[in-house]
């Protein structure tokens, strides 16, 4: 059984969450976001639901940070909407509650891992384009400024965007996520305005002095067979946004479906983007298998396989995780500091979850065994700290190591918290 031991002493471990998915919108001031907008449509979140409670952490932030007691840092996002919540006029109570939130996470001995943008744009910047509008660069920019100057001084680490690919291409292409569109010119716009704002953030982030910048990715592993179709899926999946942050350009498989889409100029656009990065955040959940499809570009499909699977349908596959970090660090970041910024499993069983601790270390074993081949991480965020809105599958998709009770939002940790906790303090009862 893998230990705390086997980690460096100063390795981080910690929980995530986000704005939108645990705070409850609907109140504070905060404006619309584009998930409001994408919620009011009939069949694209289950049940129409909607962050407009969610776990009400804005009101209980206090007791949701004492749950970390025994981890190291605290991964968690600032509302876009929250903040500015046309886009553009600065909401005061906004930033006063996140002012609250990074001195309490402080107050609690944890380091305050801070990401900028995970999906909560305002709905009035959707309406005029979103990220499909390349002044979505000047917009993020802006708002980045607003966030830095109340809390820069406190926080131990700034992300500028969560999983690019969720943004831009689940969102767009897909027709997933808000705003549900499925149109690979509207993707190619979007994948491009997404590094274009990363880049213009790091550039603002830089001017100022801020420290520790990065931001975070997903990747799923691929199982080997499935041919050109499943490489065109790995292209799209796992290199369509690292390639240009480090080599300063799109892969080839990536161009064959979306160069005629993109905007024009588009390669004055790299050196901005591929700016040096201080480290690289890893989300990793699970594999698929592709096989080819008929119809366009990509023509590629998944394949059902017997794997264990989570709530979620997706298949457990601990060893991914180690393959993606290894592919990282050989092909495009060398030494460049690693955290794995989300991983874990949705389950319906609680508080007993069994199957959630086991998901947890077979996922730090296969960590270890990637750091014993080079890669060089230096923190691992479980997902997520709270069950909570879980997008477009509503409420009833259960990650957290806490129960909430929705009608109530009652706490109630579950096992797997407790085992990790023990773990943590390397009691002699530990998992």
């Amino acid at each position: 059984m893998i230990a705390r031991a086997d980690f460096p002493a100063d390795f981080l471990f910690g929980a995530a969450t986000s704005a939108y998915q645990i705070e409850g919108h609907s109140f504070g001031g905060a404006g619309a976001t584009i998930w409001d907008t994408f919620a009011a449509e009939p069949g694209k979140v289950a049940n129409g639901e909607t962050g407009a409670l969610a776990c009400d952490h804005y009101h209980h932030y206090e007791e949701d940070l004492d749950l970390l007691k025994g981890f190291d840092a605290y991964r968690f996002s600032t509302s876009w909407a929250r903040v500015m919540p046309d886009g553009r006029t600065v909401n005061q109570a906004g930033l006063d509650f996140y002012d609250r939130l990074v001195d309490a996470i402080l107050a609690r001995g944890l380091k305050p891992f801070l990401t900028l943008y995970h999906w909560d744009m305002p709905a009035a910047l959707g309406a005029l384009g979103g990220w499909e509008n390349r002044d979505v660069a000047g917009w993020f920019g802006d708002y980045t400024d607003v966030i830095m100057e109340r809390i820069g001084d406190r926080v131990a680490s700034v992300a500028t965007i969560n999983e690019p690919w969720c943004v831009s291409w689940l969102a767009h292409f897909l027709g997933h996520h808000a705003p549900g569109k499925t149109d690979i010119s509207a993707a190619a716009r979007a994948v491009h305005h997404v590094l274009l704002a990363h880049g213009e953030a790091m550039q603002r982030l830089r001017a100022r002095g801020q420290a520790n910048l990065g931001i975070v990715l997903n990747f799923e592993a691929v199982a080997p067979q499935g041919g050109p179709a499943a490489a065109r899926f790995d292209a799209i999946m796992n290199r369509m946004f690292i390639e240009p942050l480090t080599k300063g350009g799109y892969p080839a498989l990536v161009l064959e479906g979306l160069a005629p889409h993109l905007p024009e100029g588009w390669q004055h656009d790299m050196a901005q983007i591929s700016a040096p990065l201080d480290w690289l955040g890893v989300n990793y959940y699970t594999r698929q298998t592709v096989a080819k499809d008929s119809g366009p570009w990509p023509a590629c499909r998944f394949v059902q396989t017997d794997a264990a699977k989570t709530q979620m349908g997706w298949d457990i596959y601990p060893g991914g995780l180690a393959e993606t970090l290894t592919m990282l660090t050989q092909d495009y970041v060398g030494d460049l500091p690693l955290f794995i910024t989300e991983n874990g499993m949705a389950l319906a069983q609680s508080p007993q979850d069994p199957a959630r601790s086991r998901y947890l270390f077979d996922h730090l074993a296969e960590l270890k065994s990637a750091m014993a081949k080079g890669a060089k991480v230096q923190g691992y965020f479980y997902w997520s700290l709270l069950d909570n809105y879980e997008w477009a599958f509503g409420y009833e998709k259960r990650f957290g190591l806490v129960h909430v009770d929705f009608s109530t939002l009652e706490r109630t940790p579950k096992d797997s918290l407790k085992t990790f906790k023990r773990w943590l303090a390397a009691s002699p009862d530990a998992a």
